[in-house]
């Protein structure tokens, strides 16, 4: 079985089910009240739908050196702030100079997170820490992504209070916040997730034919050739015996050359130290 995970508009999903019916020889679709939920081709597909049907979204967006808060309302964004702000990286120096980059990294981030929570906070909340229930314009989730870390501390602050318990979807994926990313950020974070199991293909196109038995393994045709003796071929005779030694591996061959044979040609002699 193979999985894969898609995202697709709310606007196409519709057009998206009927494709998937006629990619999989039919499709039977499962729901709940109006709200799709799964499909389940004919061959076995099957397609678990996973919706983020929720109007207005705030969405925070946080790294180090960067930051984008907006709210959407009807998929599109209603208010935005994009900005930068520098939090030094982390230094390989020792010591006192470890202690003094760490402080002042450590301030740089909570200004970061100060900031963009009071952006969080006009924005998402219209000025207010304490919105009434209901009240127009306030989100009823939010997509968050960027630095999780960064993310949590925003969400802890006490201004946001109010939205820090909503349907989250988070993007920890997501590049550095800007104009384009933040835009990328609500287009998936309405997107309806579909979740694709697909069966592997049948390795056996006919599962009633008795697949063929294994070949037995074959011999090295050199371990079955009978060894010459020394005064038929001294050359093939010691070449097969060091063919053989050098394959199987079980002694540490030492060779020198001896005094010939009656013919006048060398003798190779085997030492074998086991």
């Amino acid at each position: 079985m193979t999985t894969r995970l898609i995202e697709v508009s709310p606007e196409r999903l519709e057009r998206w089910l009927a494709g998937f019916g006629e990619r999989h020889d039919g499709a039977s679709v499962q729901t709940d009240g109006a709200v799709v939920v799964s499909a389940t081709g004919g061959d076995g597909c099957v397609a678990r739908v996973e919706h983020f049907a929720y109007d207005p979204i705030g969405i925070i967006l946080i790294r180090r050196g960067g930051y984008a808060v907006g709210l959407a309302s009807a998929g599109r964004l209603t208010a935005a702030k994009v900005g930068t702000r520098h939090v030094q990286s982390r230094t390989a120096a020792g010591g006192w100079s470890q202690q003094r980059f760490a402080r002042r990294r450590g301030n740089q981030a909570d200004a970061l997170v100060e900031a963009v929570s009071g952006h969080a906070v006009r924005i998402l909340l219209g000025g207010g820490e304490s919105p009434r229930t209901g009240a127009p314009g306030i989100p009823r989730a939010l997509v968050v992504g960027g630095d999780k870390a960064l993310v949590a501390q925003v969400l802890g602050e006490p201004g946001l209070r109010a939205v820090a318990g909503l349907p989250r979807r988070e993007l920890y994926d997501l590049p550095d916040p800007k104009r384009a990313v933040l835009e990328e950020a609500l287009r998936r974070g309405r997107a309806v997730r579909v979740t694709l199991t697909e069966p592997d293909p049948n390795p056996n196109p006919n599962p009633n034919r008795t697949p063929a038995p294994e070949e037995p393994a074959r011999q090295d045709p050199r371990s079955e050739r009978p060894v010459p003796s020394p005064r038929e071929s001294p050359r093939a005779h010691w070449a097969l015996l060091v063919s053989r030694t050098h394959t199987a591996q079980t002694a540490e061959q030492q060779c020198r050359l001896a005094p010939g044979h009656r013919d006048g040609s060398p003798r190779l002699v085997l030492r074998h130290s086991l």
